[in-house]
């Protein structure tokens, strides 16, 4: 089988207690180059891959050290692209809610769903609910709490792992260095004539200080009210 190649990532990076990043990128067109990070959640020796990145020889080295890899997961319908290169080559379980179009491989091992079994304690699913496609956010309740998103969600503390053009045009595509709900996501997930504004308000009402979005940067504390504000922006009453 042909794999997605491997893109320039940073070296693996513990943020907490069996908890690690990846930052990563992901090459969008002929023109941009933009990031994106993998979660990894340890378990008794057992790894778990959230928003996966494939990674070099010496990346892979470094990830396997760590553990053994056993499951990925799949939080958002508009990243897939890895997923099947850490199942076929490591025999990794799929996790995924049903229901999504944009990536159809590979099949699904446990479906997410709210309230359901995870590979892991201590962790509580937030699953968007009207949504074109199905979005999840995943709560890891270590210290004040941190909150794993793929697209709803992102964080930009700095515009480094994307290429200088992708740096260029961030700011104005609806990308500033800050805390946002994505304006692409949001556009395409929103029921037409809907808004998903009440999906994050009860989002809201988690308990988190921390955010690691699958793209940008990492929010160490702070995240909740950052939030907050990204999701009173993007819900702001037109003028």
């Amino acid at each position: 089988m042909t794999y997605a190649p491997v893109y320039p990532h940073k070296p693996i990076e513990e943020i907490a207690p069996d908890l690690y990043m990846c930052r990563g990128s992901i090459k969008m067109n002929a023109f941009l180059r933009i990031s994106r990070n993998m979660a990894i959640i340890r378990h008794q020796g057992d790894l778990t891959l959230v928003n996966p990145i494939r990674l070099s020889a010496g990346g892979e080295s470094e990830l396997k050290s760590l553990g053994a890899i056993k499951h990925v997961m799949r939080l958002g319908p508009f990243h897939g692209i890895d997923d099947p290169y850490y199942v076929g080559e490591f025999g990794a379980r799929f996790w995924c809610q049903e229901g999504g179009e944009s990536y159809r491989e590979p099949q699904i091992d446990d479906a997410l769903s709210p309230g359901g079994a995870l590979p892991f304690p201590n962790a509580e699913l937030f699953c968007f609910q009207g949504t074109r496609q199905p979005e999840c956010a995943l709560l890891l309740k270590y210290g004040s709490g941190i909150l794993l998103t793929c697209d709803a969600i992102q964080h930009y503390g700095d515009y480094s792992m994307q290429n200088l053009a992708a740096r260029l045009v961030m700011p104005y595509v609806g990308f500033p260095k800050t805390t946002l709900v994505g304006p692409i996501w949001l556009k395409l997930m929103s029921p037409e004539g809907g808004t998903l504004e009440s999906e994050f308000r009860r989002l809201l009402e988690l308990e988190f200080d921390t955010l690691l979005s699958a793209h940008g940067t990492l929010l160490k504390t702070g995240a909740r009210e950052a939030v907050s504000a990204a999701v009173a922006h993007a819900f702001q009453n037109p003028s």
